[in-house]
């Protein structure tokens, strides 16, 4: 991981100096028995299916990542020289943990993994996924998930 005093300027005084957003302390839905739940990962990492087209900066989409797809399938086409890859490339559970999933719908932590995960590219400003956002909100609700693992990267 990339620590801000390692970034060269003038991208560490722009990054220190983008605006959080601030949330309201309260649950957006309400809690779900972990042994009811169907979770789906929703990724930042810019992941695509080999053959896809790749993401690039402010890229609006988003890419459906099957949970069944090949580790060797999964590609990240986000691309920066502050971006250190090295981990994915050694474990895809970095940035999509689907294997950790898996395992704890086997030990019964909870009730199912999802057959469909979600990746954007991180590069992007939040305010212009919001649209793509909510439709992959949409479709996982209408999949039966109830609850996701964010992964930033």
């Amino acid at each position: 991981m990339v620590r801000l005093a390692d970034v060269p300027e003038p991208e560490r005084s722009h990054i220190a100096g983008l605006e959080c957003t601030p949330y309201a302390h309260k649950p957006f839905a309400p809690a779900v028995d972990p042994g009811q739940r169907h979770v789906a990962i929703v990724s930042s990492a810019g992941l695509i299916i080999r053959g896809q087209r790749p993401t690039l900066a402010n890229d609006t989409g988003y890419r459906s990542i099957p949970s069944a797809a090949a580790d060797n399938d999964v590609l990240c086409s986000h691309v920066s020289v502050n971006f250190d890859r090295s981990g994915f490339q050694q474990d895809l559970n970095v940035m999509l943990p689907r294997d950790r999933l898996k395992a704890l719908e086997t030990e019964g932590g909870i009730g199912k993994a999802a057959d469909t995960h979600y990746a954007f590219m991180g590069a992007t400003h939040p305010d212009k996924l919001e649209d793509k956002a909510r439709e992959v909100g949409r479709s996982m609700l209408a999949l039966g998930v109830n609850t996701v693992v964010l992964a930033p990267v």
